[in-house]
């Protein structure tokens, strides 16, 4: 399945941001280096186990165990200790990057209610584009009746090299992704 997304790309995608943006070389042309997805778990600083069904869950979704993310420095307000874990993540790379984006794209963000496309104002400077999920029940492989939280996501696709956020959402709008008009 991710080899259709990886063929896509190849055959489809580079040959048209060629034409498009005038590139000399194919080495020029951008491209998709990993994609980091994050799930932050504040409540998990009074109940550990809550971290555990984060971490489960995200293993679920991404084929790849995750990496605890702790906290850098201490925030009496939040009752927050540095070094107490809040978060996982996941870098995806290779065939999981191209088979987990294939599964976004087309199974999980259709199920998304309401949906009326993808605000493309996540680009920061590099080009790398970052966008949020609100529920991790989109995906089909989560099974309900395990679920302790709904749970939002951070999913940031990181591009190779430095380019433009217009070259980087030609590249997405290519490969598939669904923006807003």
């Amino acid at each position: 399945m991710a080899d259709r997304l990886k063929d896509k790309y190849r055959k489809d995608v580079v040959p048209a941001l060629m034409g498009e943006f005038k590139y000399s070389n194919i080495m020029q042309v951008p491209r998709l280096d990993k994609v980091v997805v994050n799930m932050g778990v504040g409540d998990a600083i009074g109940d550990a186990k809550l971290l555990d069904a984060a971490m489960a869950e995200l293993a679920t979704i991404t084929g790849q165990k995750p990496s605890v993310r702790r906290a850098r420095k201490s925030i009496s307000n939040f009752k927050l200790r540095a070094g107490v874990a809040i978060g996982c993540t996941v870098t995806l790379r290779g065939e999981r990057m191209w088979e987990f984006m294939e599964r976004l794209f087309n199974v999980a963000i259709p199920r998304i209610r309401d949906f009326r496309g993808i605000s493309p104002r996540g680009f920061d400077a590099f080009g790398n584009f970052t966008l949020g999920l609100r529920d991790q029940t989109i995906f089909p492989e989560i099974d309900m009746d395990k679920v302790l939280r709904v749970r939002g996501m951070n999913v940031t696709f990181v591009m190779k090299a430095a380019c433009p956020a217009a070259e980087s959402l030609y590249l997405l709008k290519k490969l598939g992704m669904p923006f807003a008009s």
